[in-house]
Order: C-alpha cells, then sequence, then structure tokens
C-alpha cells in the first residue's frame, strides 16, 4: 500500500513545467526538423510525445494488479489515438512516447508497420532507449529513437525517388 502512495506522490509532483525543462523550446524544435527529415525519406507520420506523469487515473487503476509498464503502455497508446496516427494514408504511423516520471519510453507503430516489424524487434528498441532515457539523455534518446523507427520505416515504405508526399500530421513535438 505504501509503494502505491509513492508512486503516485511522484506522478502528481511532475508537471509541464518539468516537461518544459527536459525538453526546452529549442530542443523540440530540433527534434521537429529531424522527424521533418526523416518523413522525407518514407511515406511514413513519426510523432514525439514528451509527458510529466501519467494522470491519476493512470496511476490509480487496478492498484498494483496491473504493472506499472502496462499503464505506461495504455498512456502511450491513448495519445496515439488522441494524435490521430492511427487515421494515416498508409497506417503507417508511429508514436514514440516518453514519461518523465518514469524515464520510460513507448513506441507505438500502426498496423502496417507491426505486421513487418516482430514484437521482439520493438522491444529491444524499447531496451536499448531506456538506457540512454535513465541517464537523463532526453535529447539523445529521443534522437536514437527516431533514428530507429526511420530506418524501419525507410527498409519497408520508401518514398520513391522524385516524389513528395503531404505532411498528414504535424511534426511538433507534443510537452505536457
Amino acid at each position: 500500500m505504501l509503494s502505491r502512495w509513492i508512486l503516485i506522490f511522484k506522478h502528481r509532483w511532475f508537471d509541464r513545467g518539468d516537461t518544459l525543462r527536459a525538453i526546452p523550446d529549442a530542443m523540440a524544435e530540433r527534434l521537429a526538423r529531424r522527424v521533418a527529415a526523416s518523413e522525407a525519406r518514407h511515406t511514413g507520420e513519426i510523432r514525439i510525445c514528451v509527458e510529466a506523469a501519467l494522470p491519476l487515473s493512470y496511476v490509480w487503476r487496478s492498484g498494483p494488479a496491473v504493472p506499472l509498464s502496462h499503464r505506461v503502455r495504455e498512456r502511450a497508446l491513448s495519445w496515439f489515438g488522441r494524435l490521430g496516427i492511427w487515421d494515416t494514408e498508409h497506417n503507417n504511423g508511429v508514436l514514440i512516447y516518453l514519461l518523465l516520471a518514469e524515464h520510460a519510453i513507448e513506441v507505438v507503430a500502426d498496423r502496417a508497420l507491426t505486421r513487418r516489424v516482430d514484437q521482439a524487434n520493438w522491444q529491444a528498441m524499447v531496451d536499448r532507449l531506456g538506457h540512454r532515457l535513465h541517464e537523463g539523455a532526453f535529447e539523445d534518446g529521443l534522437t536514437a529513437a527516431l533514428e530507429e523507427v526511420s530506418a524501419l520505416l525507410v527498409a519497408h515504405f520508401p518514398l520513391d525517388s522524385g516524389l513528395s508526399r503531404p505532411n498528414e500530421l504535424t511534426n511538433a513535438v507534443v510537452r505536457a
């Protein structure tokens, strides 16, 4: 029971100010430019979302019976839907989600990409990136995540040379 209250306190302590300190405007702009450069090479859409903490409803939900990692994944899936990433033309959008309170990262890919990349590869990517984030290297970790996601999208959904495509989703980093 004590661990539940510690978790609640931790997630109430973090707020949007923490997100803005971890991902200042200049860094957010650099990441957005990297997303745009990536999307010029494939037909996918990539969004980056950095959130300070889980809402209380996610922290409280089911108590210790539901592992925190599952709640973080649920929250990433919620952002995936809220941002409309599931609704891209080729169904190959990807969300890179960072939860600051836990230094947790989740990568959520739409159905066209998940058919081509198995869950073990996604989990290996998240595990590699998690180490950088635990060290507080947010820009390095998010850039590495973007590079790995980009490589998969270029491999499976390359943009034919000489063609351009509309940008279906904004490249701006969500900082919540």
